[in-house]
């Protein structure tokens, strides 16, 4: 078991709490966590970028001059791709970019990320002492426990012991908010500071264990 130390949201030490090393002590795998990016990269593509073929393309039903005598090339409708306002030749089509991946594998990029990452890790109870929503509070709470650059938060932000966590923390630009059941890979190594709840930590251990 790996220990982490358990902060209030003041920066002071409440306790020791125990991490499981299936989680947060795993040899990384670099290729699956790239596997896994690139597949979350992927699908967040649209994939909705489309042009029109000669045959889509309204107009051309006459030929525009006659085969011989002209001196001209042949041609048989003004929307061809050799004319201005024709169709495009082998342009993009609507078309998904989705990659699938399977869950162990999935798993297991978010344990190695996870583990990567754990001296950026900052354990805290809950921030139900978070009792007004105001932003400048907000700052000095990541000022307290040392959370700097980009800062990821995980927590159950339906929770009614974090309900002025989301209100306070939203126009805060270095900031991104999670739900432990949303966690990825991206987010977790564009973080420069992750902030995990007791409780988030719990869920996410649960998660991947099985």
């Amino acid at each position: 078991m790996t220990q982490k130390t358990l902060l209030d949201i003041k920066g002071s030490q409440i306790g020791e709490m125990n991490l499981d090393d299936k989680v947060f002590g795993v040899e990384p795998n670099i290729n699956v966590m790239h596997l896994a990016l690139k597949r979350q990269l992927n699908n967040a593509r649209q994939g909705s970028a489309n042009t029109k073929t000669r045959s889509e393309v309204s107009g051309g039903g006459r030929k525009p001059w006659k085969q011989k005598g002209t001196g001209r090339a042949r041609a048989g409708s003004i929307r061809s791709p050799l004319f201005a306002g024709g169709g495009v030749s082998f342009g993009p089509k609507p078309r998904g970019y989705e990659i699938s991946l399977p869950s162990k594998a999935r798993k297991l990029a978010l344990k190695s990320a996870l583990s990567a990452k754990l001296e950026a890790v900052t354990i805290v109870k809950d921030f139900s002492e978070l009792s007004e929503v105001k932003t400048k509070t907000m700052v000095k709470i990541l000022s307290d426990i040392k959370a700097e650059g980009k800062i990821l938060i995980v927590a159950d932000l339906k929770d009614e012991k974090n309900k002025n966590l989301v209100l306070s923390a939203r126009n805060i630009a270095s900031v991104k908010l999670l739900l432990p059941s949303n966690l990825n890979v991206k987010d977790l190594i564009e973080a420069d500071s992750i902030v995990i709840t007791e409780s988030a930590v719990n869920e996410i251990t649960e998660r991947l264990v099985k």
